[in-house]
């Protein structure tokens, strides 16, 4: 082709709960990684405060908007000592904190501190009138579900891996960038979940990724159509396909081999627990380490279905090395910066340093390692402040 379009979403899936369908699993992003591109900002990665217990799906920020409210298990409003200003309305990242330092606490519902505890955000007040006029959608998933009538019972919801503010680089045409000196891979582009053009910085604010995804697609496909008017058709070398033909030979010739859910599992368990909400550096050093370690198991997965239609079982194989890939980049972006900045939250460095960090990670992929490069932040329009509520 003369010009191709990534537009293939993103990657939650590498995380044991996410609001992310199963197709989420980042090909794009790990097709350009494996081929020396850089993937920008991975450490961002948004967690919406309630997803629904044991799912996932998304409860929108609609409720709390319509006045809904949460509680831990003493029935205390914990979000007045959070964000005694803003209250159950504060932003994504802080509401999902706020839930996991209760459910830390033992303050979750079932009050065993795993990361699947969970609060109650409760709409019963609201009526059921209300709830049927206003939130319709909601009703319908908790009643389908859960087997819950929010208008009776409150809602049982978690934080759920959402969003990735990084991906593929690009610049505001849609075109993919190389490095930090704006180099650019001709023919090209990419827009959606799976690209970072930044316009969502460190923390993407509700409803701007429809936004992100409109106009950027429409400017990538508007310099798509002006650029193979001038450009020739590519020519390709016989051994072109050979590194994909290999790696899919490989994984059907029969060999005896572990099928691929062990993997999967131990990777979105490895990510959730230790590049979740909350992040420190030992905890990411374990999950670089361990993600290293099951990408070199997944050496050894082969298919059980040796189906040549439409073979789901090779499919998701296929999914399983793009997101330990992305996995990998991700723990490690993570642990190289070492501040607290929007969606990354560490520990160990609690606060936001502009004067060290206020840059762009590119984190290239090169073999089990990664190897992390910057590119500057263009602050020429508006300069940094500090988050105040």
């Amino acid at each position: 082709a003369k010009a191709v379009l990534f537009a293939t979403g993103g990657f939650g899936r590498m995380f044991k709960i996410t609001s992310n369908a199963y197709a989420n699993t980042g090909d794009g992003p790990a097709v350009c990684a494996r081929r020396g591109i850089p993937l920008e900002d991975m450490e961002f990665f948004q967690f919406h405060p309630t997803g629904i217990m044991g799912l996932g799906i998304l409860i929108s920020e609609a409720v709390r908007g319509e006045g809904g409210l949460l509680y831990n298990r003493g029935g205390e409003r914990f979000m007045e000592r959070y964000s005694p200003t803003l209250l159950d309305l504060a932003p994504r990242d802080i509401v999902a904190r706020s839930i996991m330092t209760e459910v830390r606490a033992g303050q979750g519902i079932r009050g065993d501190r795993r990361i699947d505890d969970y609060v109650h955000l409760d709409a019963t007040h609201l009526g059921e009138a209300v709830l049927a006029a206003k939130l319709p959608d909601i009703t319908s998933f908790c009643k389908t579900y859960l087997g819950i009538d929010p208008a009776e019972k409150p809602i049982p919801v978690l934080p759920t891996a959402h969003y990735a503010m990084g991906g593929i680089p690009t610049d505001i045409r849609g075109r993919v960038v190389l490095d930090g000196a704006g180099t650019l891979v001709n023919g090209l582009y990419a827009a959606g979940e799976c690209a970072c053009v930044s316009v969502h910085g460190a923390n993407r604010l509700g409803t701007n990724s429809l936004l992100d995804l409109v106009v950027f697609g429409r400017r990538a496909g508007q310099h798509i159509g002006d650029y193979v008017k001038q450009v020739d058709q590519p020519e390709l070398t016989e051994s072109a396909a050979d590194e994909a033909r290999a790696w899919i030979e490989r994984l059907t010739d029969g060999t005896a081999g572990p099928h691929g859910g062990h993997i999967a599992e131990e990777m979105q368990v490895a990510m959730m627990e230790k590049v979740g909400i909350y992040r420190n550096a030992g905890d990411m050093a374990a999950a670089v380490n361990e993600i290293q370690r099951l990408r070199e198991r997944y050496r050894s997965v082969r298919v059980q279905d040796t189906g040549k239609a439409f073979n789901t079982d090779l499919l998701e194989i296929i999914e399983l090395g793009n997101l330990l890939d992305l996995s990998l980049l991700t723990a490690a972006s993570a642990l190289n910066r070492t501040e607290s900045r929007g969606a990354h939250s560490r520990e160990d460095f609690a606060e936001r340093d502009d004067d060290n960090w206020l840059k762009h990670t590119l984190a290239y992929l090169e073999g089990d390692t990664v190897r992390i490069d910057h590119k500057a932040v263009d602050t020429s329009i508006w300069e940094p402040k500090p988050r105040t509520y």
